[in-house]
C-alpha cells in the first residue's frame, strides 16, 4: 500500500503531502488543476525518467518521496536483500531532480540506481494512463498474470528445481568439454612431469632428514678428531678431568677425617664422577659409530640436488611438489577417462531434460485450460465496461530448439525453455467487431488498456501481485451506465488492492473510501496546485459538481447523496 506521497517544487506543486488509505482512493479536480502533474510525480517513484524542466521556478531541485507498506510483498523484500538494502515494514522511495542535471535515487535513504527503482516499482504498482509503467504493456508480465489466475506456484517450484539441477549439470558439462580440450593439449606435459617427479619420488619429511645426515657426513673427520679430544680430556689421558676429580675426592675424604663438614661434599664428587663417566662413554660410543662413507655422501648430495631441481620447477617446497603431482595426476587420469565421464554426464543431462519436459508440459496443460477461462471471463468484464464485441485471446507459444540451445525434451522434440517453462504468453485483443486480434501492446489506447487491466484484475481479484493499482484515464470515453459498471468494478477490486483513480465521473467518485480534491490556487502571486483529503460533506459537493458543473443545485446535491449512498 502507498501510505503517503510527498512532492516538493515539482512543476506547479510547491509542497504537498498526502496520505492515502486502503481501499478505493479517488482524486478529482478541474481540468488543468494539476491531476496529471500528480500522476507524473507518482511515475517518478516507479522509475520513469525525468527532465530538470519539472523543477519549479525559483527552486534548485524537485523531490518526490513515497512511503509504501511492503511487509507482505516477498518479491520486494527479496530484491532489497539481493541489493544489500535493509528492509522494514515500510519502504521509502525518494527521487531528487536537480537543475544541475543530477538525478538522485534513494531507497530507505540508501543511494540506488534508477534501474533498481524501476525494478522495485514493477513489483509494487501498476500505473495506467499515458505512462510507460503499465504491466499490460510489458509482454513478459502476461505469463505471470496467467499463472496467477490458475495458481501454478507448486508446478513452477517443481520446474524451477529441476531446471536449476539441469543448468548445474550443463555448466559442469561445458566446463568438462573445455577442460578436455585444454587437457589434451597438456597431456604430454603432464605425462613428462609425472615421470620426472615419480623418478625422484620425494617423501614429505625426507629432505630434512637427508640434510641432517649430509651435515654429519661432510664433517665426519672433524667429528672423529673432536670426540677423541673430548674423550681423552675427560677420561683417557694422564691427568684427565676424571683423575683430577678422583684426586679431589680423596683429599675431601682426608679433610673429613679432620672436620666432618667436608664429608657432606663427598656425595657431590660422586655425582660429578658418574656424570663424567656417562659423557665419556657417550663420546666414545659416538666416535666408534662414525662412518667415513664417500659413496653415501655422494648419494645424498645427488638426491638433494634432484629435490632442488623439482622445487625450482614445481613450487619451491617439497610439499608443493607432492601437491602438484597429486593435482596433475588427477588431471591426467581425467584426460585418460574423459569419454567415460562425458558419457555419464550426457546420460544424466538427458534424463533431467526429460524430467524438466514433464514439469514444463504440466505447466503448459494448466495454462491452456486457464487461457480459455480467462478469455471468457475477461470478455464478459470488457463488455460490462463499455468495450462492445471484444475478442480477447491468450496466445501460448512454444519454440523447437536446435542442439546448440538450452532445451528440454518432450516426447521426441526439443523445446526452448525460460524461467517459467517452455511457454511464451501474449495477450491479443480486438475491440472492434470483424477485426482480427492483434498484440495488446500495439493496439489498445490508454483508456482501453486501463479497462482491460481492470477486467483482468477483476478476474484475478485475489492475487497479491502488484498490490497498488493507479488509474488515470479509466473513464475515457465512458459515461452513464458504463460509468456505474466501471465504478463497481473498481470498488470490488479495492477489496483486494489499494486503488488510486483519477476520474471526472460522479458515478465513480461517489464510491470512494477516501476522496482527494486537486485544486489550483494563487499563492504569493503565483499559481500552485494542491491536493487535500476532503470531508464527507465536501465529498457530496464535489460529486455534485461533477454532476452539474460549477453551479451546484439542490437536485445535484440530492443525486450526489444517492450516488454516494449507493455504494
Amino acid at each position: 500500500m502507498l501510505k503517503s506521497l510527498l512532492i516538493k517544487d515539482y512543476a506547479l506543486i510547491e509542497n504537498i503531502e498526502v496520505e492515502f488509505g486502503s481501499g478505493l482512493n479517488i482524486i478529482t479536480g478541474e481540468t488543468g488543476a494539476g491531476k496529471s502533474i500528480l500522476i507524473d510525480a507518482m511515475g517518478l517513484l516507479l522509475g520513469e525518467r525525468a527532465s530538470n524542466d519539472v523543477v519549479r521556478k525559483g527552486a534548485s531541485k524537485s523531490i518526490v518521496e513515497g512511503i509504501f507498506e511492503i511487509q507482505k510483498n516477498k518479491k520486494v523484500i527479496k530484491l532489497l536483500e539481493e541489493n544489500g538494502i535493509e528492509s522494514n515494514a515500510e519502504l521509502i522511495v525518494r527521487r531528487e531532480i536537480s537543475l544541475k542535471g543530477s538525478n538522485r535515487c534513494f531507497i530507505n535513504d540508501t543511494p540506488v540506481t534508477l534501474n533498481l527503482i524501476k525494478d522495485i516499482g514493477n513489483l509494487l504498482v501498476d500505473l495506467h494512463g499515458q505512462h510507460e509503467h503499465q504491466s499490460l504493456l510489458r509482454v513478459e508480465t502476461h505469463i505471470e498474470m496467467l499463472d496467477e489466475f490458475v495458481n501454478l506456484d507448486n508446478l513452477l517450484d517443481e520446474f524451477e528445481k529441476l531446471k536449476n539441477q539441469l543448468e548445474i549439470l550443463l555448466k559442469e558439462y561445458r566446463e568438462l568439454l573445455q577442460k578436455e580440450r585444454l587437457l589434451k593439449e597438456k597431456k604430454e606435459l603432464y605425462e613428462f612431469q609425472i615421470k620426472e617427479i615419480d623418478e625422484v619420488s620425494p617423501q614429505l619429511d625426507e629432505e630434512d632428514s637427508l640434510e641432517s645426515e649430509l651435515k654429519i657426513l661432510e664433517n665426519s673427520e672433524k667429528l672423529i678428531e673432536l670426540t677423541a679430544d673430548v674423550y681423552n680430556t675427560l677420561y683417557e689421558e694422564d691427568g684427565s678431568i676424571y683423575d683430577k676429580i678422583v684426586e679431589v675426592k680423596n683429599k675431601l675424604n682426608q679433610l673429613g677425617n679432620i672436620d666432618k663438614v667436608f664429608l657432606e661434599r663427598l656425595g657431590e664428587c660422586e655425582s660429578a664422577l658418574a656424570l663424567l663417566n656417562d659423557v665419556s662413554h657417550f663420546v666414545r660410543s659416538y666416535k666408534e659409530k662414525i662412518n667415513l662413507d664417500p659413496a653415501r655422501l655422494e648419494e645424498i648430495r645427488r638426491r638433494l640436488s634432484e629435490f632442488n631441481l623439482l622445487k625450482k620447477k614445481y613450487g619451491g617446497t617439497i610439499r608443493n611438489v607432492i601437491d602438484h603431482r597429486k593435482k596433475i595426476g588427477e588431471e591426467y587420469q581425467l584426460a585418460e577417462n574423459f569419454s567415460v565421464k562425458i558419457n555419464e554426464l550426457e546420460k544424466e543431462i538427458t534424463s533431467l531434460r526429460k524430467l524438466c519436459g514433464v514439469a514444463a508440459n504440466k505447466l503448459s496443460v494448466e495454462r491452456k485450460k486457464a487461457a480459455d477461462k480467462i478469455k471468457k471471463a475477461v470478455e464478459i468484464e470488457l463488455q460490462s465496461l463499455g468495450i462492445n464485441e471484444p475478442n480477447f485471446e491468450v496466445k501460448i507459444s512454444q519454440f523447437v530448439a536446435d542442439e546448440n540451445s538450452n532445451y528440454v525434451i518432450i516426447g521426441d522434440k526439443n523445446y526452448k525453455y525460460n524461467e517459467r517453462g517452455i511457454d511464451e504468453v501474449e495477450f491479443f485483443i480486438s475491440t472492434n467487431l470483424g477485426e482480427d486480434p492483434k498484440p495488446l501492446v500495439k493496439v489498445a489506447s490508454g483508456g482501453e488498456v486501463s479497462r482491460i487491466m481492470l477486467s483482468l484484475k477483476s478476474v484475478l481479484a485475489k492475487s497479491e501481485r502488484l498490490p497498488i493499482l493507479i488509474f488515470d484515464e479509466i473513464d475515457t470515453g465512458v459515461s452513464g451506465r458504463i460509468a456505474q459498471k466501471v465504478g463497481a468494478a473498481l470498488k470490488s477490486l479495492s477489496a483486494y488492492h489499494q486503488v488510486i483513480a483519477i476520474t471526472h465521473l460522479p458515478q465513480i467518485a461517489g464510491l470512494s473510501d477516501f476522496h482527494f480534491a486537486v485544486e489550483k490556487i494563487k499563492l504569493k502571486d503565483r499559481m500552485v496546485s494542491t491536493i487535500r483529503k476532503i470531508t464527507d460533506d465536501e465529498k457530496i459537493r464535489e460529486v455534485a459538481k461533477l454532476l452539474a458543473g460549477e453551479t451546484v443545485t439542490e437536485s445535484a446535491i440530492k443525486s450526489a447523496k444517492e450516488l454516494i449512498n449507493s455504494r
